[in-house]
C-alpha cells in the first residue's frame, strides 16, 4: 500500500481515456488527472479525501485533480465505467471550485457520454483529441452545474501528507510512528485517526509494508544476509523482520521465490509512471 502519485499515458495526443475494470480495487494514489467513476454492475466503495463513499449500479463519482483516494469493490462481478482526463480540460473553466461531495447526486447520462467517447477515441479520425476533450468539457459543464460546489484551494494539512506518504515510501527505514506525526504536526491521538482515514489502514500496517517492499527489492539485488536486510529496512529485530515478511509475503526471507513480486509496481517514483490497478482486477475494455 504505497501511496504514489499516478501519471496517466495516454494514446499519442489525446488527453483521454475510458475504459471498464471488473472487482475493482486499487490501492492509495493521487494523480494530476480528473477521473469520473460511474457503476454499471454491483458495488464498490470509493475513499476519496478521507471520506467513503459506497456507490452502487447507477451511481456515480468525480475525482478531482490531486485527491487522494483508493477503491474496493464489494463483490468481484462489480464493474466500474471510467473516464480519465487531463486537468487542463477543464481548468480553464473552473475556477477555483470543486464539488462538495466527489459523489454525484444527479444523472448526467454518464454511459451515454462514455459510448461516445469510445466511439471517438477507437475511430481516431482527424482531430480526434480535440473532439474527446470536446466531449468531456461538455459533460463536466453538465455535471458542475448540477452540483454543489466549494473552494478549490487545498489546505496545507493535504499537501504535507502527501508530502509524508511519499517520504515514507523512501525512507521508511528511518521512521517511526512519532516521527510521522511531528511531520504532520499532529498528537499522536489525532494522526492516528487521520491516517486510518485517509488511508483505510493504520500507520503501523504502510510502514510494515513498506519496509517489506524494499526487504524484497534488496533480496532480489543479491542481498543474502538476513540480518543486514533487516537492518536496512529498519525492522529492528531479525525475528520481527521474519514475522512481517511472512505475513505479507507468505514466504520466509530465505525461500522468497526468485520471480516474486508484491505490488512492485507501486514502488515507482512519482516522476515514473505506474498503475494503481490491483492484480486482480480485470480490464475488461479499454480503448489502448
Amino acid at each position: 500500500m504505497i501511496a504514489k502519485r499516478e501519471i496517466r499515458n495516454y494514446i499519442q495526443s489525446t488527453k483521454v481515456w475510458a475504459g471498464k475494470y471488473r472487482n475493482s480495487h486499487n490501492l492509495l494514489h493521487w494523480h494530476y488527472d480528473c477521473e469520473l467513476i460511474y457503476v454499471d454492475n454491483g458495488s464498490i466503495d470509493v475513499n476519496c479525501e478521507k471520506r467513503t463513499h459506497r456507490l452502487k449500479q447507477g451511481d456515480a463519482l468525480f475525482v478531482d485533480s490531486g485527491q487522494v483516494h483508493f477503491q474496493r469493490a464489494r463483490d468481484r462481478e462489480t464493474v466500474l465505467t471510467l473516464i480519465i482526463f487531463d486537468y487542463g480540460i477543464v481548468k480553464p473553466y473552473l475556477g477555483d471550485v470543486r464539488l462538495l461531495s466527489p459523489k454525484l447526486s444527479g444523472d448526467y447520462e454518464i454511459p451515454a457520454a462514455y459510448a461516445k467517447l469510445r466511439s471517438i477515441l477507437l475511430g481516431k479520425q482527424e482531430f480526434y483529441g480535440a473532439e474527446a476533450a470536446s466531449e468531456v468539457l461538455r459533460l463536466m459543464v453538465r455535471i458542475f452545474r448540477g452540483e454543489p460546489l466549494t473552494s478549490r484551494r487545498e489546505t496545507d494539512t493535504s499537501k504535507t501528507f502527501k508530502r509524508l506518504l511519499e517520504d515514507v515510501s523512501e525512507n521508511c527505514s528511518d521512521y517511526t510512528f512519532d516521527g510521522a506525526a511531528a511531520f504532520m504536526n499532529m498528537s499522536d491521538a489525532y494522526f492516528s485517526r487521520y491516517f486510518h482515514a485517509a488511508t483505510g489502514i493504520t500507520f503501523s500496517q504502510y510502514l510494515n509494508f513498506a519496509r517489506t517492499m524494499q526487504a524484497v527489492k534488496l533480496l532480489h539485488a543479491g542481498e543474502d544476509l538476513i540480518t543486514d536486510v533487516s537492518e536496512k529496512c529498519g525492522f529492528g529485530t531479525v525475528r520481527n523482520f521474519n514475522r512481517i515478511f511472512k505475513e505479507l509475503t507468505g514466504y520466509t526471507p530465505k525461500t522468497l521465490p526468485a520471480d516474486f513480486t508484491l505490488d512492485e509496481k507501486f514502488l515507482y517514483p512519482s516522476e515514473e509512471s505506474f498503475n494503481p490497478t490491483l492484480y486482480d482486477c480485470e480490464l475488461i475494455e479499454s480503448v489502448d
